[in-house]
């Protein structure tokens, strides 16, 4: 589809349009240091960051605070962060993989709340592993939203499952010391019942004085 600009009298496509439109205004690049007034003011720039650049974002993992639960740090990766884990049929089989969506890209922006309850950027890594494509796709859509929130409670809820796998390791092996202690004590009461019963029977054999 094409444009007739009035003015001028010529002739723009829409891949003209949306390229002109990313060259008038250039992507800001993230910073150590660069503050932001929420998370979500963090996601929106670094959306619209990969918007421009060429990649999707990623909403990554966070860290809580054990008191009261609130998110303290957000990571934002590339959505071709990390790889792929091959799926399993029922028999142990290893299924086709439809598509190749993960190749171990390493660009990622790390905001974390400061003492002011800023949320801050205190890592941020450029590179990528594959090609960037630019796209005319709207920054932070409905939609895209939706399904970011799906992909971020997903992400929440397999660092809770690792959480209680680590939980349940400590509280086993703290159970199973426990238990170490427990025959341990029971062991020396043993002897110290043993050593007091050897008393008394010496002491039983032993002829009294008259």
């Amino acid at each position: 589809m094409m444009n007739l600009d009035v003015e001028t009298g010529t002739a723009e496509t829409k891949a003209e349009r949306v390229l002109n439109a990313h060259e008038e205004v250039p992507a800001l690049e993230p910073c150590i240091g660069m503050e932001f007034e929420s998370e979500e003011a963090a996601k929106e720039f670094y959306d619209e960051y990969s918007r421009r650049v060429g990649f999707v974002m990623r909403i990554d993992q966070c860290r809580r605070s054990e008191v009261d639960k609130r998110i303290l740090s957000r990571r934002l990766s590339c959505n071709k962060q990390g790889f792929s884990i091959k799926a399993r049929d029922e028999v142990g089989h290893v299924r086709k993989q439809r598509s190749r969506s993960r190749e171990g890209c390493k660009a990622m922006m790390l905001v974390k709340v400061n003492k002011s309850g800023k949320w801050a950027v205190t890592r941020f890594e450029k590179d990528h592993t594959h090609p960037l494509v630019v796209s005319d796709r709207p920054s932070w859509s409905p939609f895209d939203s939706k399904d970011r929130k799906i992909e971020e409670l997903t992400m929440e809820l397999e660092h809770q499952d690792q959480l209680c796998e680590s939980y349940r390791e400590l509280l086993l092996t703290f159970l199973k010391n426990i238990e170490e202690q427990t025959e341990m004590l029971s062991t020396k009461i043993r002897h110290v019942v043993n050593n007091i019963r050897e008393v008394e029977t010496e002491g039983q054999k032993r002829p009294q004085k008259r």
